[in-house]
């Protein structure tokens, strides 16, 4: 259970809080093209889900057990994929989640590497599936 403070969801900025609750990310996916799961040191774990159509990501869902600061990034990442094409989401950096959050504790930046790690598994996957 997480305490008011620094990981606190109430730290965020409203529009990064209304993604974190925006339901269009977040869940899983019954039958995506593609599909990643990791877990990352802090034992959070994540998920993503692609629909491809025509080189480009349509469709992106993300699920995870982990903290806010961990559904903030992995919201923030699909955010940023949908609609491109999968070289423009291999271009979405952890930097760039970061600073699209405005607020990201310190001690979750690593979040932001894993939500990044996880969308490529699931771009890597498709990929190697063509």
């Amino acid at each position: 259970m997480e305490h008011a403070g620094e990981n606190s969801i109430i730290d965020y900025p409203l529009e990064v809080v209304d993604l974190i609750n925006n339901p269009k990310y977040f869940g899983r996916m019954n039958d995506p093209v593609s599909s990643s799961y990791l877990k990352g040191p802090c034992g959070d774990a994540m998920e993503f889900y692609l629909v491809i159509e025509e080189g480009k990501i349509t469709e992106i869902k993300y699920y995870t057990d982990g903290c806010q600061a961990t559904r903030a990034c992995a919201a923030m990442a699909a955010k940023l994929a949908e609609g491109k094409t999968i070289k423009e989401a291999l271009l979405i950096s952890a930097g760039e989640v970061i600073v699209r959050l405005k607020g990201l504790p310190k001690d979750h930046l690593h979040c932001s590497i894993l939500s990044v790690s996880t969308l490529y598994r699931a771009i890597a996957d498709y990929l190697l599936k063509k």
